[in-house]
């Protein structure tokens, strides 16, 4: 399996004061963490936005995304290489494990900038007058995200009383669909600027959620494996599918690593499957 993570935190996971430390990022180290001691073996392509994000787009960048390719000069290609190359490393990868916290409600700007990057026209999606008023359509499919996500506050999942603040994960979930995404899973912290019992409980929901999780995507369907020996869960992500997706109505310097080797705790886990 070849995954791509993603760490959008401005802050670090290692910090000297725990309170600083970045809880998304120590929930993607975890995940990983778990992989790894269970000697499930995949590829892994690292992308920490956080740290070096991407450049923002300008005008000549989109002037280069809109111009032909056969008609590219020099520097239309020079704007483009930085999309390409993060456009070549989702296309690789059939799982996005996706690290973010919520900033102001919403993206952290160096995320957006990677959306920006990534979500291109004739590359991640296509434009079809003939659709109607939804002409866009993906080009990529069979993807699964992860998104680990963490906030200040309590309240923002589905239901909830600051559901309508939430301008995080319904953001990633529309964006992620151009990018070949069909089902997506959320693993949420909340209460960091709390820090009281409820953000402790928080946290370990996520950490068992995470553990959970795990059988569900590299053994799924088996009775006993080496994830997770004991009674199969038949719920699970799709199996990766490289081939786009049929057209719909729906609106159409990076590190390399290489790895071989409760009723209310299930609230932690939300699955979202990708509607158009």
């Amino acid at each position: 399996m070849n995954i791509l993570r993603i760490d959008a935190s401005a802050r670090a996971a290692d910090q000297d004061n725990e309170s600083y430390r970045s809880i998304s990022r120590l929930m993607a180290d975890h995940f990983f963490k778990t992989v790894d001691e269970k000697g499930i073996e995949y590829t892994l392509t690292h992308r920490d936005v956080g740290k070096h994000p991407p450049a923002i787009i300008n005008e000549f960048w989109i002037e280069s995304c809109f111009t032909r390719e056969d008609k590219r000069g020099y520097s239309h290609k020079q704007a483009l290489m930085e999309s390409d190359r993060l456009i070549d490393e989702v296309d690789q990868a059939d799982l996005i494990v996706l690290s973010t916290p919520m900033y102001n409600y919403g993206m952290p700007a160096a995320l957006k900038a990677w959306f920006d990057q990534v979500i291109r026209v004739n590359k991640t999606f296509d434009f079809d007058p003939a659709r109607g008023d939804s002409p866009l359509a993906p080009l990529m499919g069979g993807k699964n995200l992860i998104v680990l996500w963490s906030c200040g506050e309590y309240g923002f999942r589905e239901g909830e009383s600051k559901a309508h603040m939430n301008h995080l994960t319904p953001h990633i979930r529309t964006a992620s669909r151009y990018l070949g995404v069909e089902e997506m899973i959320e693993i949420q912290v909340e209460g960091q600027e709390f820090g009281d019992p409820r953000h402790q409980q928080s946290k370990s929901d996520a950490i068992e959620a995470i553990e959970q999780l795990i059988p569900r995507i590299f053994c799924p369907g088996r009775s006993t494996c080496r994830c997770h020996p004991g009674p199969g869960n038949s719920e699970r992500l799709k199996a990766p599918d490289r081939s786009p997706p049929a057209p719909t109505s729906g609106p159409g310097e990076h590190d390399y690593a290489r790895a071989t080797p409760s009723p209310r705790k299930t609230l932690s886990i939300q699955w979202a499957r990708q509607r158009p």
